[in-house]
């Protein structure tokens, strides 16, 4: 295993190169576990340098997802998103605070808690929407539009594999 039994590397995070797998010897450098956490942490760069420091990608996921199913409630926001379920109210008690998102008791069952978004959510949403999309473009523009799509189909197949 690379890295494992080798001499320190003389590595530094300022002179990595990602352009050439054989340029570093550290076992991390060869795993896909920190090619997609590094990878996270470029689109989080890119969403804030895009968007703002107005939301986070976590409030603009649930901005949107609220957006796209009315009235849903916290517990399955939380897994469409893909959000600890434990946390999500918290997300969803900044976004009502901003005025954003608002919360009502089911009718049905007092214990849900069912989210919809206002009028002033919308906007921030139609706001952030356009830098959303040219932060993704920046994270692809390395990938031709065959390869964005093999990458697309690959993330799937991989979460598909894990989650269901």
């Amino acid at each position: 295993m690379p890295g494992v039994s080798s001499p320190q590397a003389a590595v530094d995070a300022g002179n990595v190169s990602y352009a050439d797998p054989r340029a570093s010897d550290l076992v991390i450098h060869h795993m896909p576990g920190h090619f997609i956490r590094r990878l996270q942490q470029v689109a989080v760069k890119l969403f804030f340098a895009r968007v703002g420091l107005d939301m986070t990608p976590v409030q603009f996921a649930a901005l949107a997802a609220v957006a796209q199913r009315p009235r849903i409630d916290q517990a399955r926001l939380s897994a469409l998103i893909g959000y600890d379920r434990a946390t999500i109210g918290g997300v969803i008690g900044r976004l009502e605070s901003r005025g954003w998102l608002a919360r009502s008791a089911s009718r049905a069952d007092r214990r849900v808690r069912l989210v919809r978004i206002t009028p002033s959510g919308r906007k921030a949403l139609a706001r952030a929407l356009p830098a959303v999309r040219a932060a993704q473009q920046t994270l692809l523009e390395s990938l031709d539009a065959a390869e964005r799509r093999r990458f697309e189909r690959l993330c799937l197949k991989i979460l598909a594999h894990h989650l269901g």
